[in-house]
């Protein structure tokens, strides 16, 4: 559908940049709500998933301070995250050795397990875009690069 539709734009947009900006911040919020729903069943977010996936990426413990700067979500309160996630039994916080200021997060056993039983819901964040090709998907995040470039 197009996005004059989905937000009843009855006006032209004023360039083709508005209306593409405009459109990129719509599509984001439903595309973040397809998200949740999947997760929502989970009883994890989709910024828990994140600190979860980033965290099963690495090889030795993290500080949030480096966690914080792998983050899709950029506003994410690391801390905070890593607390419920902590509080789930999904990670292991631990004082940092060189600086005791800082905290070193791991996956605990529980985490490994639950990112293993979620796998199979992979899949499903691929269906969000199923409406493009895999040439169109791929164009798209060229795109996407290119505007933040």
């Amino acid at each position: 559908m197009k996005i004059e539709s989905e937000i009843q734009q009855v006006k032209p947009f004023r360039s083709p940049q508005h209306k593409a900006l405009v459109n990129l911040i719509f599509t984001y919020s439903w595309a973040f709500d397809q998200v949740k729903l999947i997760l929502q069943p989970l009883d994890v977010t989709y910024q828990q998933l994140n600190v979860l996936k980033i965290l099963k990426g690495s090889e030795s413990p993290l500080t949030t301070s480096i966690i914080r700067k792998k983050l899709i979500d950029k506003k994410a309160d690391t801390s905070r995250l890593v607390d419920r996630l902590a509080k789930k039994g999904l990670v292991i916080k631990n004082t940092c050795c060189g600086d005791k200021r800082l905290v070193d997060v791991e996956l605990s056993e529980n985490g490994k397990k639950f990112l293993l039983e979620i796998e199979g819901l992979i899949p499903e964040f691929d269906t969000i875009l199923s409406n493009l090709s895999d040439e169109e998907a791929t164009v798209l995040s060229n795109l996407l690069d290119k505007i933040r470039g």
